[in-house]
């Protein structure tokens, strides 16, 4: 089991367990990192430019759970969802068009209420 640190502006740090599977996806995040960004936000979801492109897999889905992890194609971003964003057909976060899974927050969920686009990103392996 492989754990994502994301840290924005050094003040809230998640945890992410990637998802077991070797996809496509997982593969590029991990080759990728470490790497910096800037956070965006989207209702209540955080999202990032990752630097790597990977094609919809076949597990791609538009609703998610809170806590949910995954990589969005359509804009090469990473999207982290703790509650309801605009595209939500109810309580439910539900993302802009097709992501793949990469894993879940652990730890520091509670914490993405207080991110505001434009804050530094670090991802890293822990």
């Amino acid at each position: 089991m492989r754990t994502l640190s994301v840290v924005f502006d050094e003040d809230v740090c998640l945890r992410v367990i990637l998802r077991d599977e070797q996809t496509a996806t997982i593969k590029a995040l991990i080759s990728s990192l470490p790497f910096s960004s800037k956070a965006l936000t989207w209702g209540d979801e955080v999202y990032f430019q990752a630097p790597f492109r990977v094609v919809l897999e076949s597990d791609a889905r538009e609703a998610m759970a809170v806590g949910d992890v995954a990589y969005w194609p359509g804009g090469s971003a990473i999207a982290i969802f703790f509650g309801k964003t605009p595209a939500s057909l109810d309580e439910e976060p539900r993302a802009y068009g097709p992501c793949n899974i990469v894993g879940k927050v652990s730890l520091g969920l509670g914490s993405l209420r207080k991110v505001r686009s434009g804050f530094r990103v670090q991802a890293s392996l822990e």
